[in-house]
């Protein structure tokens, strides 16, 4: 889970710098469609910075555009750089960063030619090996604030309307869910019930977290923490890991969408107070709620449209391994293969009788990923069974574990209680084999 929430501590000018910013369409049409890769729950874009591609994160929960990694063989040129202090969500303190403006950013055939970017130059952070593909950044209330955007989990496609007026017409089959914005970012009001009350709870629209909710314990005394709930880690923000506990809501409640049993994350309270009560915020509502919802905002006329999608019913699942496991670079792999391609040329090769081999066995080498474990939950299935932090992931259930993405991992753990999984790993330069079994403990 990535947890990308972004607190500016100095210049608070830059709203002033900001609201000059804007994406125009660099042609005549009257829309743009970009593709994405929704990877754990998250919107992967293809933006170009200056000249360069990257892979950025769609993320209604930041404000500006950041900018914390790029790869070995690209070189960005930025202009108008100062230094700053930022905080984010989780249990550091602050830390250097960097504002650059003036920056061109294109997406598809929309443009801006006066971006501002914020840089993140810490090298612990790494969103990529949490995520399991290179991201380079998130970007979220400029590409929103001017046009109609609608995200289509089904299609993995966004199309930005150039009208906005144009489209509300199209849209009256949605709901309608008012938003109200904070600082370019959107809020509702939805409704939580648990065991003995409910509550009226405004919650953060967050298409960078993957989780379903977040509560804050904090922000009302009718938040109950159930009864049933286990310790969990719950992510990474820019200010380090973020825990808490996990449970099940009877309800959540938006308009008349009704989730029954929903998962819910409580973060620590050390995560959260430098957002408590920000603007009577109750929480988040995060990707994996939203991927249920074909869904467009129209940031001008502080609205948001829901309709639900073929993902409505789906469970909501959990890790019930008690792993996060993380990508942790590439290695280079040796792999035979037959080929015939040469078959009856001079270069043939021949046995020792003179018969002539048309198959000839040849190798090939290919960068794989790496996976380890990257932490173990305490009393977990996984953690009983043997398996520990740092563990390198050689082989899951007999399977080659460079052979799986780290989609295909996570949903392998949260298929189905009961399921046997078998790891080989590599610890401290020995092999293990574990087995395990996943458990729903809530």
């Amino acid at each position: 889970m990535f947890r990308s929430l972004i607190c500016i501590i100095l210049f608070s000018c830059s709203l002033n710098i900001l609201a000059q910013s804007q994406f125009q369409f660099s042609d005549s049409k009257s829309k743009a469609t970009i593709p994405f890769k929704l990877v754990n729950n998250l919107i992967v874009i293809p933006v170009e910075v200056n000249g360069v591609n990257l892979n950025f994160l769609l993320d209604t929960g930041v404000e500006e555009t950041i900018l914390f990694s790029i790869d070995e063989t690209s070189e960005i040129v930025f202009s108008e750089i100062e230094k700053i202090k930022m905080k984010g969500f989780g249990s550091k303190e602050s830390f250097e960063g960097y504002k650059s403006t003036k920056n061109k950013i294109k997406i598809k055939n929309i443009e801006d030619n006066n971006h501002m970017i914020f840089l993140v130059l810490d090298q612990e952070i790494n969103i990529s090996s949490q995520v399991g593909v290179p991201i380079n950044g998130v970007i979220g209330y400029n590409f929103f604030k001017n046009h109609f955007i609608k995200i289509d989990y089904e299609a993995n496609k966004i199309i930005v309307y150039k009208d906005v007026n144009k489209q509300i017409k199209k849209f009256k089959s949605y709901s309608k869910v008012p938003l109200i914005l904070h600082e370019g970012k959107p809020y509702i009001f939805s409704k939580s019930v648990f065991e003995t009350t409910q509550l009226d709870t405004k919650l953060l629209i967050d298409t960078g977290n993957s989780d379903a909710i977040w509560l804050f314990k904090s922000t009302s005394k009718n938040i109950q923490v159930p009864k049933i709930v286990f310790e969990d880690y719950l992510g990474l923000g820019f200010s380090g890991d973020v825990y808490g506990l996990r449970a099940r809501i009877n309800e959540f409640k938006i308009n008349d969408f009704v989730f029954s049993k929903p998962l819910v994350a409580f973060p620590d309270t050390l995560a959260t107070k430098e957002i408590d009560n920000i603007y009577n915020r109750n929480g988040s509502i995060g990707a994996e709620l939203m991927k249920r919802f074909t869904v467009a905002f129209d940031y001008q006329n502080s609205m948001m449209y829901l309709k639900k999608n073929k993902y409505f019913e789906d469970d909501f699942n959990f890790n019930m391994s008690g792993i996060e496991v993380q990508h942790q670079g590439l290695q280079w792999i040796q792999e035979a293969f037959l080929d015939n391609t040469n078959k009856g040329s001079t270069n043939d090769l021949f046995d020792t009788n003179g018969n002539r081999i048309s198959h000839q066995l040849k190798y090939k080498f290919e960068l794989k990923p790496v996976y380890i474990i990257a932490n173990v939950r305490k009393n977990s299935p996984a953690e009983l069974a043997g398996l520990k932090k740092d563990d390198v992931i050689v082989k899951i259930n007999k399977k080659d574990g460079f052979d799986f993405n780290l989609q295909e991992i996570n949903d392998l753990l949260k298929s189905e209680e009961g399921r046997t999984i078998e790891f080989q790993v590599e610890r401290n330069g020995k092999p293990l084999k574990i087995k395990f079994q996943l458990k729903s403990i809530i």
